[in-house]
């Protein structure tokens, strides 16, 4: 089995994250337009075991153990993976052992399972827990989050809430603007009070910044941004964009080609980037280049960057 565990990469959010990948490729609840991934290859809502969370684990402790430098030790263990988390059967056994590291643990989930008691339970064992607020309006978010036929907008909205309600750790939430979609003063302040309701520690307000699935993932401009800030902050006291580059401080266990295939499964990288983790890891361009012509990275022009993805099996 390919290793599902990557970094630490720097992350926007949560300083340095060591990412693990408890779902297979694009297996979710929701397929948005901006996905970085691409478009849901499977869509479900039942839950199911699909890893061992002792195998996923075990991996997460052979990577602490081979971080080179210690300025490269993560912030937080993330479960963020090619899919929904929240579909893993076994999420609160695999939060547990994760913690079990004495790192803390962060969930980046789109929140469309909160209204099953056992996905709220197995989320509060986490120390962090990032839930999506894209857009509340009905027709909005099925053009949007694409979500599974099986899902019902109230019950989600009334899951999250009776999460944030009990919840002891860090609640934040995510809301991706898209050009004329969801970023309109209607919609903008729609949103937020409904985020009220969940009393998240930080609202976090994003555009897409990698090659998205879909081509009318448009992201908001600067003027629709700086204005979806101030309508946040009029109600929020925490308010902060989430518009830029992460930077490029990536780190090697030494192996280059085996950190890049993990990091570009779910974390597409600039080219800069890689270039920067060529030399921590001694490696040659000639390796990318070798990457390329076996097909399994591919090369993605996007805002006048080029990008490299783990190419996956179809």
């Amino acid at each position: 089995m390919d290793r599902r565990t990557f970094g630490s990469v720097p992350s926007r959010r949560l300083g340095r994250s060591l990412g693990v990948n408890n779902i297979p490729h694009k297996i979710c609840t929701y397929s948005c337009l901006y996905c970085q991934i691409g478009k849901a290859v499977k869509m479900q809502v039942d839950r199911r075991e699909f890893y061992k969370p002792e195998k996923l684990a075990d991996e997460v402790k052979m990577i602490l153990d081979n971080i080179q430098d210690k300025n490269d030790f993560p912030d937080y263990i993330t479960i963020v993976p090619d899919g929904e988390p929240t579909l893993d059967i076994n999420l609160g056994k695999l939060i547990t052992m994760l913690k079990s590291t004495g790192t803390p643990v962060a969930v980046i989930t789109n929140g469309s399972l909160m209204s099953y008691p056992d996905v709220r339970e197995d989320l509060h064992k986490a120390d962090y827990v990032s839930v999506k607020a894209d857009v509340f309006d009905i027709g909005k978010w099925k053009l949007l989050n694409k979500p599974h036929k099986g899902l019902v907008l109230n019950e989600i909205i009334n899951g999250v809430r009776s999460f944030a309600e009990e919840f002891t750790g860090k609640l934040i939430t995510e809301t991706m603007l898209i050009k004329d979609i969801n970023d309109s003063d209607s919609d903008l302040k729609n949103t937020v009070q409904h985020i009220l309701i969940y009393k998240p520690d930080t609202a976090y307000i994003a555009i897409p910044t990698r090659p998205p699935a879909y081509k009318e993932a448009i992201p908001s401009d600067e003027n629709s941004v700086n204005r979806a800030y101030y309508i946040f902050k009029e109600h929020i006291a925490k308010v902060e964009l989430l518009t830029g580059y992460e930077g490029n401080a990536f780190a090697s266990t030494g192996n280059f080609s085996e950190d890049l295939l993990s990091i570009t499964a779910v974390h597409p990288m600039r080219e800069d980037a890689i270039l920067e983790l060529l030399k921590k890891s001694d490696g040659h361009i000639n390796m990318l280049t070798e990457l390329i012509s076996n097909k399994l990275i591919e090369k993605i022009e996007y805002k006048n960057h080029n990008y490299y993805l783990r190419k996956f099996s179809r």
